[in-house]
């Protein structure tokens, strides 16, 4: 065939379209991820039928996202947009937004997700938009916990389980479950941590066995984090492994990343500096790749936690300035309040008093704005090996605080709702 035939080569209608697009899918359940891609890209080029390019699009956005290539990603959502805005069609303008909701997510761009996921929930669709709801909700979720802003986070990650069980939608449950354990591990109830990504496990267990094994990596991540936290170390170990193993076969750089950070903090934990450092560096090489801004700040304070170890206080807090610089530019305050509360403890061994007191407000500040205080005892939440609860407003207390008090609304709604003049 020469170049002339190729440019005449007529395009493709809908059925041939359907045909290459399910033959990419299937060479991508097969792993032969880069023959999928060009058949998809094959199709996208080719097809004259705006339902099909859609479709395809969708392909190559899961796709880029599962390899870490989130601005290809993104690129890939921005035409799908401009597909679905030529059809009119509510239902593809939803997963339109939705896919852009997704790439901002990934890309740590937390206000922008916000924002396309309250657009996806304003769309006057039909029923297939009201089953993408359950998704939206959890990428909302996701970007409010990107922003420490873990009311809202809780509140959206409750509606999203409340539409995986109305749709009867396992996969989505799995999901949500992973980042209710997320949630709960930087609220630091660790029992809750592990329970959330352990009902996870169970559910892949129970009705996975079609599933991509990325839900079994997903689930044994997240477990293998809160066995961390409860210093089981070779329970965080062997579920991490076990993680690792799948996202290696499957080329997830995104969860490889995840594992190694993970591998680091398990080695700082026994105190193995000199093994925690590589897995750091290797780290923190796929998430500057991929694009993970979030992942980068939590390797630099686990670097800096290592550095502090050595007692080499210089390094340790220019990981920590890296680190505040990704949190300011993502917006997430908890890690500020991190990397506040380890330059405390520097600046007071140091005996910086100028600098100690800048600290100690800063630090203040962050917990102020965090609301990361029980709204009864008004101790900070984490402080003490406590148990939380969440309100169905999403309010957290100590449960301790909650049984002894015996209220049966939330004190934190009741003071609220009381108007200035009344008081």
């Amino acid at each position: 065939m020469n170049i002339f035939t190729l440019r005449i080569a007529p395009e493709m209608g809908q059925d041939q379209t359907k045909q290459q697009i399910e033959k990419g899918l299937k060479l991508y359940q097969s792993n032969q991820t880069d023959k999928a891609l060009h058949v998809w890209t094959k199709v996208l080029e080719k097809t004259s039928d705006p339902g099909g390019k859609f479709r395809v699009l969708g392909c190559l956005i899961t796709a880029h996202s599962e390899m870490g290539k989130y601005k290809d990603m993104l690129k890939y959502a921005l035409e799908q947009i401009d597909t679905a805005r030529e059809m009119e069609d509510p239902d593809y303008l939803t997963e339109g937004y939705l896919n852009l909701a997704r790439s901002n997510e990934k890309l740590c761009d937390f206000q922008k997700t916000v924002s396309y996921c309250q657009t996806c929930l304003n769309m006057q669709g039909t029923t297939v938009s009201l089953q993408l709801n359950g998704q939206v909700c959890l990428s909302m979720g996701n970007a409010y916990l990107g922003l420490s802003v873990f009311q809202k986070a809780l509140e959206s990650y409750e509606k999203a389980l409340r539409y995986a069980h109305n749709n009867d939608d396992k996969m989505l449950e799995c999901r949500v479950c992973c980042s209710l354990g997320n949630i709960y591990v930087q609220l630091k109830d660790y029992e809750k941590a592990l329970f959330f990504p352990c009902k996870a496990a169970e559910l892949v267990n129970d009705y996975g066995k079609s599933w991509s094994l990325k839900y079994r990596a997903m689930s044994q991540f997240h477990m293998s984090v809160a066995y961390r936290k409860l210093e089981r170390l070779p329970d965080a170990m062997g579920c991490c492994e076990e993680s690792m193993k799948i996202a290696l076969q499957h080329g997830d750089r995104p969860l490889q990343a995840l594992c190694l950070l993970n591998f680091a903090d398990i080695h700082r934990c026994r105190h193995d500096v000199n093994k925690a450092f590589p897995r750091y560096e290797s780290a923190l090489g796929i998430m500057t790749e991929i694009g993970n801004r979030l992942g980068q700040a939590h390797v630099y304070l686990g670097v800096a936690k290592c550095w502090l170890l050595q007692k080499d206080y210089d390094k340790a807090l220019e990981s920590l300035e890296r680190a505040q610089e990704l949190a300011d530019g993502m917006g997430n305050k908890l890690c500020s309040l991190k990397v506040h509360s380890l330059r405390e403890g520097i600046y007071r061994n140091n005996k910086q008093q100028e600098e100690l007191r800048e600290q100690v407000v800063k630090f203040l500040q962050c917990v102020e704005e965090l609301e990361l205080y029980c709204g009864m005892c008004g101790e900070s939440i984490g402080d003490r090996d406590q148990k939380l609860q969440a309100l169905p407003c999403s309010h957290i207390f100590h449960l301790k605080c909650l049984q002894t008090n015996g209220t049966k609304g939330c004190p934190k709604c009741f003071k609220s709702s009381i108007k200035p003049g009344f008081v």
